[in-house]
């Protein structure tokens, strides 16, 4: 009997749970943390530059996809009106009416923003163009005539 009461004023007395340690031990060190931060550096050092060649390629991807949408909605206008919008009317007559544009049946286009390129700046519009019956184009990241890689102009050319 003397047995059986030890054993339960042991249990009774041992704790409910198990104590945490609090010693020095606790957390990572600061060699550990380095670490993990260098690591981390490398990774976006190798990822960064890859990422930022496919956004830099897609806002060009985009402007191709842009003109060949307002090219259509010219083509529109121009079995609408009978030709193409002037160089003074510009692509602004695909969202509003020209005044010399009696038989205008538009907008051709849903918004305005539609005639900006990617670079938020507006297309270039051409009539008559120098490379076919009219020009629309964007001159690239760069912002000037030429150039290569992402500042190459984009045009329906």
């Amino acid at each position: 009997m003397t047995r059986l009461r030890d054993t339960l004023r042991r249990v009774l007395d041992r704790p409910a749970a198990p104590r945490l340690r609090t010693d020095d031990r606790a957390g990572f060190s600061l060699l550990e943390l380095l670490v993990v931060l260098a690591i981390m550096a490398l990774l976006a050092a190798i990822v960064a530059p890859q990422v930022l060649k496919y956004l830099g390629s897609s806002r060009s991807q985009t402007a191709k996809v842009q003109i060949q949408n307002i090219e259509a909605a010219l083509d529109l206008f121009q079995v609408s009106v009978g030709r193409y919008p002037t160089q003074e009317e510009g692509l602004d007559a695909l969202v509003t009416a020209p005044p010399a544009a009696t038989a205008w049946d538009g907008p051709y286009l849903k918004k305005a923003t539609a005639l900006q390129d990617p670079w938020s700046r507006p297309y270039l519009y051409r009539s008559p163009g120098q490379k076919g019956a009219i020009d629309i184009y964007t001159l690239g990241s760069d912002n000037a005539e030429g150039g290569s890689k992402e500042a190459k102009d984009v045009g329906n050319w």
